[in-house]
This record gives C-alpha cells, structure tokens and sequence, in this order.
C-alpha cells in the first residue's frame, strides 16, 4: 500500500448519502503529482458529486479526501482554494464587461484579502504573469477585448486562465468541451496536456474521443461506485464499462 504522501489527491472510503441514496458509495481515487486523470460515466454516476466534495461545496457521510496530505473533509470552500485547489464550473463565470486583460488581472491572487485588493498596484510581475498566462489559454492577441464577445470556447480558456493565474495544485474541470467546436475541442486538448506539466488535473467528461487525447488515467464510475480504472485503452475494453455504456 503506497503512503498518502506520494499523492496530490488521495480519496479513500469517500460517501455521501442524501436521504439514504448513496450518491457516492466507499469511494478509492488516487491522483499523482502532474497526472490528467478523467472522470467518465453515464448522467447519475455520481461524478458532480465528487468534485462538489472535493472542493467542500458537499460534506460528506464518511470517508477522508487528502490533498497535499491535508484532510479537506473538516475545512470550508474558501480554506480549500487557498490551500490550492481550483475549480471550474460547467457555465462559464467570466466577467462579460471586462477586458480579458482585466478578467486575469482580478484573478491575480493577492487580491484575496480585502488589504491585498485595497493596495493593488499592476505591476511588472503581474503584467508578465497576465501575458504568461494569456498566451498559454491562445487569448494574447485579445487582451483589450471585452470577454463578452468571446466565442464559446474562448471564453472556457479564459476562466481556465483565471484559474491558473491563482497557480493551483490541482485543477477540477466540469466537461470543459461541451458546446465547443471541433478545432476549439483540439486546442483545449493541447491546453490541458500543457497545464498538466505543472500541477494535477482532474477532468469530468462525456466525450470519449476527447478523453482518449488527454487522460493518463481514467476512472469509470457508475452509480457512485468505481466500475474500472486504468488508462484508457484498458479501460475501453473492460466488458462491465461497455455493457453500462451500450446499456445507455
């Protein structure tokens, strides 16, 4: 048995019953330091509910989620981004009528404390930080450019880029593909192999295709339960997974 310490993320026996209904049942997963791991299963699996809990929005029943080698069950939403934890949501929360620019700008995180935002000065190490950043979510060229005019899929890359500018340990993304192009689905892949390099991230998805080009693990859960894991190719071929997806 590996020790905690040589994981980001170490969830173990994890469950969380609503009104007797298990949503996530004696729940094992384990994310290395700089893995893409992907969270697959059918509507009702229980997938949400895993990163509700991780990121405290959801208590759980029972069960230990450690990150870094400290237990998240027992601290609040806002301890658990502190600590290094991002999440992004499936809707886009961007800020419509500001500049892409300024979207990453506010992001920057010592504006955390009501002093931190009160002496905010742009200065060159945030400026550099904002360029770094846009040019590796491909928005450098449209930093003047109100983030309500952005396609559907910039603006995802802008929210990831809000995100990152804050230099999480683990990032949690909800189907970061849904309703995007077939090209824009490629450069997100390409985007989420990249901030893989430097931190763990945790995927939700749907698309199967899409989860082949950027997982180095795969976590099939179905009804609260892991069905198989492994990388994707294993998993793909697991008769259990393809009886529940063929079922759906």
């Amino acid at each position: 048995m590996e020790t905690n310490t040589d994981f980001t993320l170490a969830i173990e026996n994890l469950t969380v019953s609503f009104d007797g209904f298990k949503a996530v049942d004696d729940l094992n997963l384990y994310i290395d330091e700089n893995e893409l791991h992907v969270v697959i299963g059918p509507n009702g699996a229980g997938k949400t509910t895993v990163l509700d809990l991780i990121c405290g929005k959801t208590k759980s029943t029972s069960g230990s989620i450690k990150f870094l080698n400290k237990e998240l069950t027992k601290m609040a939403e806002h301890e658990i981004v502190r600590s290094g934890v991002g999440r992004k949501f499936q809707t886009p929360s961007i800020y419509e009528n500001l500049s892409v620019f300024e979207n990453l700008e506010v992001s920057y995180p010592y504006g955390r404390s009501v002093v931190g935002s009160l002496f905010f000065k742009r200065n060159d190490k945030v400026i550099n930080k904002i360029m770094e950043i846009a040019d590796q979510i491909q928005l450098a060229s449209q930093l003047e450019t109100e983030a309500g005019l952005l396609s559907h899929g910039q603006k995802q890359w802008l929210e990831i880029g809000m995100l990152l500018i804050q230099d999480p340990k683990l990032l949690m993304l909800d189907e970061p593909v849904a309703g995007m192009s077939v090209k824009e689905r490629e450069q997100t892949a390409d985007l989420l192999r990249s901030i893989s390099k430097g931190r763990s991230v945790l995927v939700i998805e749907h698309d199967m295709e899409f989860v082949a080009r950027i997982a180095d693990k795969v976590t099939v859960l179905h009804q609260g339960k892991i069905l198989a894991a492994g990388d994707m190719d294993k998993v793909q071929a697991d008769p259990k997974v393809i009886e529940v997806y063929l079922g759906h």
